[in-house]
């Protein structure tokens, strides 16, 4: 009777083609939201104890001023805003431009007619400027804060004063993440039945959870 080789006895377990590109695309899309991952996670804990536990880290470094308006005064809010623009050499459009109309306002029982108020805000990562006029004065009042290295990151975790293409950024890591999750779990499960159904129910079991927390607050 020939020997039979040790090896022929032990069962290969069965390859799945495809289970091979899931762990590619799942490697590939882990280094793309690696940086991103970085950003998102350190101001993510920051703005987690904006509240309580502070982390004195992000800081906004503030100042005032007011600008002497130029003859003839600014016409209405949009024509403030380009005004400011000019004068303080900002590079981008406003976030917000509000007017509050004049209204009557009672102080110490007197009635008084309030004039109409305009507010020019502009936004970025590294600085806010915020403008307030009351419409008549020759100037305006404006501040700005100035943002350090960690209040930086937070406000672009944020968004603050970003564009469209970096909501869609953002959007990208989310999904990133949660692809990573999924195709996470599938690869531990390797497909076969019992990971499978382990791990459907550790995901009904978590649902449900989480379900019952958010009733119970």
């Amino acid at each position: 009777m020939n020997a039979q080789n040790p090896e022929a006895l032990v069962r290969k377990p069965k390859q799945i083609p495809w289970l091979k590109w899931l762990r590619r695309l799942h490697a590939w899309i882990g280094l793309w939201g690696a940086a991103l991952g970085l950003l998102f996670g350190i101001s993510g804990i920051l703005l987690n104890h904006r509240t309580m536990m502070k982390i004195p880290a992000a800081q906004m470094e503030q100042s005032q001023v007011e600008l002497a308006l130029p003859t003839p005064l600014p016409t209405d809010a949009k024509a403030l805003a380009l005004w400011l623009q000019t004068q303080l050499n900002i590079d981008r459009e406003p976030s917000k431009v509000t007017t509050e109309p004049a209204k009557n306002v009672i102080w110490s029982g007197q009635s008084f007619q309030q004039p109409s108020q305009w507010k020019v805000d502009f936004h970025s990562p590294k600085q806010s400027v915020n403008a307030e006029y009351w419409v008549g004065n020759t100037f305006v009042s404006v501040k700005r804060q100035d943002a350090n290295v960690f209040a930086f990151i937070t406000r672009l975790h944020k968004g603050v004063g970003m564009g469209t293409a970096w909501i869609l950024l953002a959007d990208s890591l989310a999904g990133g993440l949660a692809f990573l999750s999924l195709t996470g779990l599938l690869l531990w499960t390797k497909l076969h039945g019992p990971r499978l159904v382990m791990a459907g129910l550790g995901l009904t079991s978590l649902g449900l959870a989480i379900f019952v927390v958010l009733n119970s607050l």
